[in-house]
Order: structure tokens, then C-alpha cells, then sequence
């Protein structure tokens, strides 16, 4: 296995030695099979209130994770088990955990690693790592988180109070092995700014919104100005909002909520919940399940973006696979184990935490842009609702049923003409898959889920 570490880069050989060296103690220890994962991360965080600094965290973590599978004849036993101990005794007793846990538990034969020749890592360079997030002297820091609250603050004579400002900068390097001699390593990090400023409107009610910018390098973050502006905009729209009637209307989905269908078409393509049978997609695969003018896309190869990763969390390189194809169903999400309950290939949709099975996640999911802005979309709706926050989740994935508590703009006449709160948006996703109308031209990844603004027609409203 050793050989496998030529090709690490510098900063990985380190942890990548002790994670073979402690697969091969599971092996020793008895285990069929291990996997191996390490991780560390540091990270600082400034929070401002009012001008004040209140927090002021600058930490750093190292864990270990791991997993044995004991072979029999009717099956895998898995075992697992975590730690931030990593002194030869906490080792010691990792493995002893890990390996007693495997003896209690109950065989299962589509347990198991992937095949060696599946393993491997995206080789194209994903520009995931940037010391520039730390470039700022602390002082800097606490300077930003100052910077943006205060242009959120001075934006208008109604935000009368703040629930703060932040400056967050991270780092991290994990390290996958195996017994069959897959070892990867990936580093990436993180920075981001946040406010989120209190308005008062003509009634004394008292609103809040917020946002925030985030990047992998200092760069391409936002200015602190820029980010205060924004979420002092966001939140004096908020004010003196009203109640509409109960109605079906056509509604506008903001980016920042359109995302959010986007994860419950992941969701119902989940392969966990697939071969379970409880998702409204189990059946599905070659079908129309989305209106022809939707593909959605996960993507965990594109440069620069949060998603991304040159492994899965079993150690499969990462890829391009499309779930929906001009509304056909094309995919599902599956890991290894999903992928051998359903007779398919993993999509290298493995996601992992430092103790357990795999699940399964995305990577950058998005549905791509259209031709319309924003704008041209409100303008074709005489009435309807401008959807730009959910609240609470009420979605059934077995029956498709969907009910969320909202809040956003009312659009009468191509106009957005008031605030409006305390409403219920109900449909269900089966439906509103099928009619989405119009696709906004103002794709961007803001995190590793991005959608453009979407129409969905036929929607209830529930209001007064």
C-alpha cells in the first residue's frame, strides 16, 4: 500500500502514512476488510453586534474515523467507530471498539468496499484550496465583520437593530484509506461574510433578513459593503407585510428558494430511499417525472465550487452525471451499497462522516440557466406571489405531498407591489416538477445547490 501515497501531495503524506498504518492494525486485529478516514480542520470566526465584538473563536480539530467489515458466510458484519484520540493506546482502542461492534452485528451481503478497479480520484485541478482566507490579519477580520454590519446598519433610518455581522475563515484536509489500497487526500478552504441587520416598520413590527457571501478564496469574496447593502435591502422589503385571501396562483421562486426543489428532486433520487420504496421516483428510471424543460445536473468536477472533491467518500473519482434530462428521469443518486441493492453502478454519490456507512449526498447539484430574467417572468404573471422565503419543511417524499410556511413579495400586474406573510404554499412535487413554466437566466453558485429563479404554476396559497 505504501507505494499508494507517491502521488499525495506533501502536506498529506503525513496523515495518509497513519491512515494505512492503522487499516493495516484493523487487518491485524482481525477485520476482513477497513476503511480508514482523517480529518483536520481550523477555523476562525468573528461575530459583531452592534459595533461590538461578541465572539472571537479560532479553533482547530483532528479526528479519526473507522470502519471493519468481518467476512462470513452469509455476509458482511460492519463495525465502526471514531475518535480524537490518536496516541497508540487511543488507537488501540479504536480498533478493539470497531472490531467488537462488527461481531454483534447482523450479516448483510450487499455490504461490503468497492472493487479495487473502481477506485480512484478526479484528476483535473479543482482549485479547492486558497491560504489567502487567512491572509487578513486578525484585526482585519473583526474589522469585516464590523465593516458589513455597519454598512447594513447605516443603510436606512428604519434598521434600528442588528442581530450581527460575521467574518468566517476555515481550512481542511481529509484523508481516505483502504484495505485495498485506495488512499486519497483533498484540501480545501472556506471564507464568508454575514449580516443580518433588524428593521422597524410604520406599526412598530420588527423584520429580519440577512446575507452573506462565502468563497474559497479572499478574492472572490464580496466586499463588506456590498454584503451589508444587500441584506439591509433584503430585510426593508419584509416590512409591513400583508395577508393574502386563499388562492391558486402562479408562484416565483426566488434563487436562494428555488434551490430548495432542487434538493427534493435529489431527494426522492436518493438511492436509500429508493430501494426502501419510500420515494415517489422508485419505479422511475427512463420516465418523465419534470417538465421537458428541465435538467438537473450533479457535478462534482467543476472548479472552485463548494461540491466539489476529487473523490467520493468511499474513494470513487467524482463525475458528471445528470439525474433529469429534458424532464426524463436518468439517474439516481447511489453509493455502493444502494447501487448493489438496486443492481446499478454507484454515481460516486458516496458521502461520508467519521463514523457509520456511507450515505449518499450531492455534489454542485444545479439545474442549468434559461433565457429569461427575472424580471420578464414577473412580468407575465398578473397576479401571484414572489416566493423568497420558506419556513419549517412539511414535504412528504412517499406521496410528493408539500406544505411550507413563506413569506415574499405579492406581483399584481407584472409588479412587485407588497410584502406579504404568514402564508402556506401547498402543492405537490410530482406536479410542480411537471409545471415549471419558465427558467431564469441568473444561475449562480452561492453554495453547492444552485438554482436560477424558477416559475411553478398552479400552486395554493394559503392566506387570510
Amino acid at each position: 500500500m505504501a507505494a499508494a501515497t507517491r502521488n499525495l501531495p506533501a502536506y498529506a503524506s503525513q496523515l495518509a502514512g497513519q491512515a494505512q498504518a492503522l487499516v493495516q492494525q484493523a487487518l491485524q486485529a482481525g477485520a476482513s476488510d477497513a476503511e480508514v478516514i482523517l480529518r483536520e480542520s481550523d477555523e476562525f470566526d468573528a461575530q459583531v453586534r452592534m459595533g461590538e465584538l461578541e465572539t472571537l473563536k479560532n479553533s482547530g480539530s483532528r479526528g479519526v474515523g473507522l470502519r471493519v467489515l468481518l467476512a462470513g458466510d452469509e455476509g458482511q458484519r460492519v463495525g465502526s467507530s471514531s475518535s480524537s484520540d490518536l496516541t497508540p493506546s487511543g488507537l488501540g482502542y479504536l480498533v478493539a471498539s470497531a472490531i467488537a461492534l462488527a461481531r454483534i452485528s447482523s450479516p448483510d451481503p450487499m455490504q461490503g468496499l468497492p472493487e479495487p478497479s473502481a477506485f480512484g480520484a478526479f484528476d483535473g485541478e479543482l482549485d479547492l484550496y486558497h491560504e489567502s482566507v487567512y491572509s487578513l490579519p486578525d484585526k482585519e477580520r473583526i474589522e469585516y465583520a464590523r465593516r458589513v454590519e455597519a454598512a447594513a446598519l447605516g443603510a436606512d433610518a428604519r434598521i434600528t437593530n442588528s442581530d450581527g455581522g460575521s467574518f468566517t475563515a476555515a481550512t481542511s484536509l481529509k484523508v481516505l484509506a483502504n484495505s485495498r489500497g485506495f488512499v486519497g487526500a483533498s484540501r480545501g478552504s472556506y471564507c464568508g461574510l454575514s449580516a443580518v441587520p433588524i428593521a422597524t416598520g410604520r406599526n412598530g413590527e420588527m423584520q429580519r433578513d440577512g446575507w452573506s457571501s462565502s468563497a474559497r478564496t479572499l478574492s472572490k469574496l464580496e466586499s463588506p459593503e456590498q454584503v451589508g447593502a444587500e441584506a439591509a435591502r433584503r430585510t426593508l422589503r419584509r416590512l409591513d407585510g400583508r395577508r393574502v385571501p386563499t388562492q391558486r396562483v402562479p408562484v416565483v421562486f426566488a434563487p436562494e428558494v428555488a434551490r430548495s426543489i432542487l434538493g427534493a428532486m435529489a431527494d426522492a433520487a436518493n438511492g436509500d430511499s429508493i430501494y426502501r420504496g419510500a420515494s415517489f421516483f422508485t419505479g422511475k428510471l427512463g420516465a418523465q417525472v419534470a417538465a421537458s424543460s428541465i435538467t438537473v445536473i450533479n457535478d462534482g468536477t467543476l472548479p472552485g465550487l463548494f461540491g466539489s472533491t476529487p473523490f467520493d467518500g468511499e474513494g470513487l473519482p467524482t463525475r458528471r452525471t445528470v439525474l433529469v434530462e429534458n424532464g426524463v428521469l436518468r439517474s439516481y443518486l447511489l453509493n455502493t451499497y444502494t447501487g448493489r441493492k438496486l443492481g446499478l453502478p454507484s454515481t460516486a454519490s458516496a458521502a461520508r462522516g467519521l463514523t457509520g456507512n456511507p450515505g449518499i449526498s450531492t455534489h454542485n447539484l444545479f439545474l442549468p440557466a434559461g433565457e429569461q430574467t427575472p424580471e420578464q417572468i414577473i412580468a407575465a404573471i398578473p397576479q401571484g406571489l414572489y416566493l423568497t422565503e420558506f419556513l419549517g419543511r412539511g414535504v412528504n417524499m412517499v406521496t410528493g405531498d408539500y406544505s411550507r410556511g413563506a413569506s415574499g413579495l405579492w406581483i399584481e400586474n407584472g409588479e412587485l407591489a407588497f410584502p406579504v406573510q404568514e402564508i402556506t404554499v401547498a402543492g405537490n412535487l410530482k406536479e410542480m416538477f411537471q409545471n415549471i413554466t419558465a427558467i431564469g437566466n441568473d444561475l449562480l453558485f452561492r453554495s453547492a445547490t444552485a438554482s436560477p429563479t424558477l416559475r411553478i404554476d398552479g400552486l395554493t396559497i394559503a392566506g387570510a
